[in-house]
């Protein structure tokens, strides 16, 4: 019995083994590079594929580094703060604000992106290296459009790399997305302070007030709070804000 029983599992285990090859002998073909006569290469659409769903991985760090969500992300985050509300609204809600934000703002490079690449390389006009040269470019100039000087230059110092200001456009991305972040958490963080303001004087006029009344036990924020919502809105404040931060990438 225990002998019949190794020979069945051999031959399931052979069958198994002869599959596998002959499926790896039908996969293979499909997995190849190609390589054109002017020495440029193509990828065949099963690795094309491969490598698509490896770079979904970094789309995340894209969206959130290289479009208009870090400046949106950190005034609503000061906001909030300046507000006196640790938790309204609620992180789901500002990230979901966020997002439709930043769709809306970057929807004129998605379109140029879409129009210029996506559909070409899906229509098997371009390749997909091709493809990707033409999609950076988009980025690349509403970056540059955002970017201060100084920091770009920092940059190229460190990078040992020199360009003229018409030559910008032909840096590459390790030089204009970190310099695109910088610039961009200077600008968030004097947007905020712009927004501390008129909340820290309510703070100061409510401190002020309960300690000339002699009420040094009460919590100034405790009284504030309710003034500073008010404030925020009769004045109109998320569309202030909002229409400020969607024109400031004009």
């Amino acid at each position: 019995m225990i002998r019949s029983g190794l020979k069945v599992g051999s031959l399931v285990l052979l069958m198994v083994l002869m599959s596998t090859s002959v499926d790896a002998q039908v996969l293979l073909p499909a997995v190849k590079v190609v390589t054109a006569q002017d020495g440029s290469q193509e990828y065949s659409v099963t690795l094309q594929i491969v490598m698509l769903m490896t770079m979904l991985t970094f789309l995340p760090a894209i969206v959130i580094m290289m479009t208009s969500f870090i400046r949106i992300s950190v005034v609503f985050a000061i906001l909030r703060q300046a507000l006196g509300m640790q938790q309204t609204p609620s992180n789901q809600i500002l990230i979901g604000l966020t997002l439709f934000l930043t769709f809306f703002i970057m929807s004129p490079v998605i379109n140029e992106v879409n129009d210029t690449a996506i559909q070409p390389y899906i229509q098997e006009q371009i390749t997909s290296k091709q493809a990707m040269d033409i999609a950076v470019e988009p980025f690349k100039r509403f970056m540059l459009a955002q970017i201060r000087e100084n920091d770009l230059v920092m940059f190229m110092e460190i990078a040992g790399v020199t360009s003229a200001k018409e030559q910008y456009n032909e840096l590459p991305l390790t030089i204009i997305a970190p310099a695109f972040i910088t610039s961009e958490l200077k600008t968030a963080f004097q947007i905020g302070f712009l927004l501390f303001i008129p909340f820290l004087i309510v703070d100061l006029v409510i401190s002020s007030i309960l300690m000339a009344m002699g009420m040094m036990m009460l919590s100034p924020l405790i009284i504030s709070l309710p003034f500073k919502i008010m404030l925020f809105v009769l004045v109109d404040g998320w569309v202030l804000v909002i229409g400020t931060l969607a024109g400031s990438f004009g």
